[in-house]
């Protein structure tokens, strides 16, 4: 149900007054000639062979528009050439920094999927017993159904909540709310 950003690297990013959304991190040069092998951070692989343009990391700056000529999978990661490039030195002063697009930029998702930063920060809500669970403040990708790490409102505890459409019956991305139908010992395993 959640798409895009795995783990905590996929989250959306503020940077210098825009909303950027993380799809890579740069490992190392890979060849002679400026490409980078990269860490694919998107549930959407295929978007970089559509993509003329990404953002660089620029630490202690806003991210920087660079034209990338190329994207191609390779062993589990991504190759890119960007335009400028063209050496092994350049490409390793690269080594470390994140890759971005725009939030307007982002893949659509399907109906019922989210990207995992709009669920961070929701409220879950207990609609059979009017109760208000915690915010929502992690979403756990774990090879299954992603899991929900939702702070108590008294903040003593978390709650773990399998992101299932079972279980969290309704999501408004709008109101920021989750609501949820859990079965009854699924909160008691929590305690």
């Amino acid at each position: 149900m959640a798409g895009d950003g795995r783990g905590t690297a996929g989250a959306l990013a503020d940077q210098g007054g825009g909303q950027f959304l993380t799809i890579a991190r740069i490992l190392r040069p890979q060849g002679r000639k400026g490409e980078v092998a990269a860490e694919i951070l998107t549930d959407f692989p295929e978007r970089f062979q559509a993509l003329h343009s990404v953002f660089l990391e620029v630490p202690g700056q806003s991210p920087k528009r660079i034209p990338l000529e190329r994207g191609w999978p390779h062993k589990g990661r991504i190759i890119l050439k960007f335009s400028g490039i063209d050496s092994i030195e350049s490409a390793s002063r690269l080594r470390g920094l994140h890759v971005f697009v725009t939030w307007e930029e982002r893949a659509p998702l399907p109906p019922h999927h989210y990207y995992r930063c709009e669920l961070q920060g929701c409220r879950v809500m207990w609609e059979r017993r009017g109760q208000e669970i915690g915010l929502v403040t992690e979403v756990e990708s774990t090879g299954g159904v992603e899991v929900l790490h939702v702070r108590r409102p008294d903040g003593k505890g978390e709650v773990l909540i399998p992101l299932a459409q079972e279980i969290c019956t309704r999501i408004n991305i709008d109101t920021r709310t989750i609501v949820i139908d859990p079965p009854e010992e699924l909160l008691e395993l929590n305690e």
